[in-house]
């Protein structure tokens, strides 16, 4: 299975006005400056699908894209999904009273969305114990639903020494461990994706 087409559909505050929950839906999120959007435009091959920003915390909005999987079921040929890239949390340099706001919504989205299917939990690999990280991470784990998962896909693996990464994949034998720079890991954070939302 490979994703065939990754386009940009629309930019929402919180739940109010996003999209029709007609589809299956994968949050990306992660800290400011933890490689979320090149992520997203290494797994989809879109060079500008998500935008980068110099500035760690700039995007403040829920984006949404879909997603076309080409399969090799003659009988049901395309499968399709949302790719939802969350802010990045930590770092942004906002005002109190936006932050607040802000804060509520995506807390909103993620508690009470129920196309939400995956939570994709990027973390960078060499500052996976980080006291933000550990807490996004139990607060999934408390809100997380029977019919959903969560993913902890630790990035820029390529700045690691081997021993380091091996004592990380030790550690967290369910992570996948990705590096945009050499486009690896990025197979596997598909096809956990895709076994658990189309059982392929």
């Amino acid at each position: 299975m490979r994703i065939t087409e990754a386009k940009f559909l629309q930019s929402a505050q919180g739940i109010a006005d996003s999209p029709s929950p007609n589809r299956a839906e994968v949050a990306f999120l992660g800290r400011s400056n933890v490689g979320k959007s090149s992520l997203l435009n290494t797994l989809t091959n879109r060079k500008g699908l998500a935008k980068s920003s110099s500035t760690p915390g700039k995007t403040q909005l829920i984006n949404y894209f879909e997603i076309n999987f080409k399969t090799d079921n003659e009988e049901l040929p395309y499968l399709y999904a949302r790719f939802v890239d969350l802010p990045g949390f930590g770092y942004a340099k906002v005002a109190k009273s936006i932050k607040a706001e802000w804060n509520r919504n995506l807390t909103a989205y993620l508690e009470q969305r129920q196309c939400l299917q995956i939570f994709v939990h990027l973390i960078d690999s060499r500052h996976p114990l980080l006291d933000i990280d550990k807490n996004v991470d139990e607060f999934l784990r408390t809100i997380k639903r029977g019919d959903q998962i969560i993913i902890q896909a630790f990035t820029k693996i390529d700045k690691l020494k081997m021993n380091d990464l091996a004592k990380l994949k030790r550690e967290y034998p369910d992570g996948i461990f990705i590096s945009n720079l050499k486009k690896k890991g990025m197979i596997d954070l598909q096809n956990k994706i895709t076994g658990y939302l189309f059982g392929h």
